[in-house]
């Protein structure tokens, strides 16, 4: 017998960042990753601009997966899945 299929990927929690500035944004998020087990998914909501462009790649850079960006009204949603990479 083949492995089930893993249920479809949603978010596990969500952090509404809107209005916050860098770098703080990465920190708040970078801090929530840190309480979640490996294979959840936050869903970030970021303002456009510095914030869309530096969150995503700095927890990439931190060994975690962005598993897409979505515009929301005037911000976006960015869904990431915590690796563990102790």
């Amino acid at each position: 017998m083949s492995e089930p299929e893993k249920a479809p990927i949603g978010p596990s929690s969500e952090l509404d960042l809107r209005g916050v500035i860098c770098p703080y944004n990465f920190v708040k998020t970078k801090l929530k990753l840190e309480t979640m087990k490996e294979g959840e998914v936050l869903s970030v909501l970021l303002d456009d601009g510095d914030p869309i462009r530096n969150v995503p790649r700095s927890v990439e850079n931190e060994g975690h997966t962005v598993l897409g960006q979505e515009r929301v009204e005037q911000a976006y949603r960015v869904l990431i899945r915590r690796e563990d990479n102790d």
